[in-house]
């Protein structure tokens, strides 16, 4: 038997629109939870990219913009440009060197100019575009600019396919998939996408962060998880009652998991 190609049932639908609302009166905080854990190591390795005065930045998918913000305030850039197809959370808190753009980026026409730095992070991996945007977001890239990518990878327990919380997580990403697109099984290949651009010092890592019960992490798969029970069910995979035991494991002292972690691949046009 052939191998199925998991993008073969690859849902149509949108981020922010099919899923994950951005008017619901949640998901400010949803992204934000996720931002407390990973804007530190996305910091950092910014930092070390050389994030600093000077520079004309892309922030993509800036959500609620706190790595546009900490760009402008604690690194110093001279300018930078958010793209979001929802900038409403951007829009309420303007900044100055900020230029918000709302747009979707994989729009061919959308024309933003060059830059010295460039970031998406959790982005990628929700459009079915994601190859080709990896090559155009390359193609803005300066001389001497450089570019960091980042999104989910998984090193699930392979012991323990059974539980509520691995049913739950393996319905969820089936669900993404066959909703809006989402596929995170291409994202350990974005080293080899930026080499093909042709950009040097190409180099990867993976940061899975502790997933502690009740922890702003927790709190961000629980809100996820609930916002999509309808999805969650409709896979198959897990019936209600499994949902509410995953979600209960989430904010229990039992809670022992290494949960999806972010996976940064970054590269330097010469």
């Amino acid at each position: 038997m052939e191998p199925t190609d998991p993008r073969a049932d690859a849902g149509h639908g949108h981020y922010g629109q099919d899923l994950f609302d951005s008017g619901h009166p949640r998901e400010a905080e949803r992204i934000d939870d996720a931002a407390v854990v990973y804007d530190p190591v996305t910091t950092h390795r910014l930092r070390a990219l050389g994030a600093g005065p000077g520079l004309r930045c892309l922030e993509v998918g800036a959500g609620t913009g706190t790595v546009a913000r900490w760009l402008l305030r604690e690194a110093g850039v001279a300018e930078v440009v958010a793209v979001d197809r929802d900038t409403g959370a951007l829009a309420a808190a303007a900044e100055p060197r900020l230029r918000v753009v709302t747009a979707d980026v994989t729009d061919e026409t959308l024309d933003l100019g060059g830059f010295d730095l460039i970031h998406a992070r959790f982005v990628l991996m929700h459009l079915r575009e994601r190859r080709r945007l990896v090559s155009r977001l390359a193609g803005m890239l300066n001389p001497g600019g450089r570019i960091l990518l980042g999104d989910a990878a998984e090193l699930p327990d392979g012991h323990s396919t059974s539980s509520a919380y691995r049913q739950t997580m393996d319905a969820m990403w089936e669900a993404l998939r066959t909703t809006i697109g989402t596929d995170i099984t291409g994202v350990p290949a974005y080293p080899h996408h930026l080499r093909e651009e042709g950009l040097a010092d190409v180099a990867a890592e993976l940061y899975c962060p502790p997933l502690l019960p009740d922890s702003p992490l927790a709190r961000f798969w629980s809100q996820t998880w609930q916002r999509m029970r309808p999805e969650l069910t409709a896979t198959g995979r897990v019936d209600a009652a499994t949902v509410e035991e995953a979600l209960g494991y989430l904010s229990s002292p039992r809670l022992a998991e290494l949960g999806p972690g972010l996976l940064m691949a970054w590269g330097r046009r010469p």
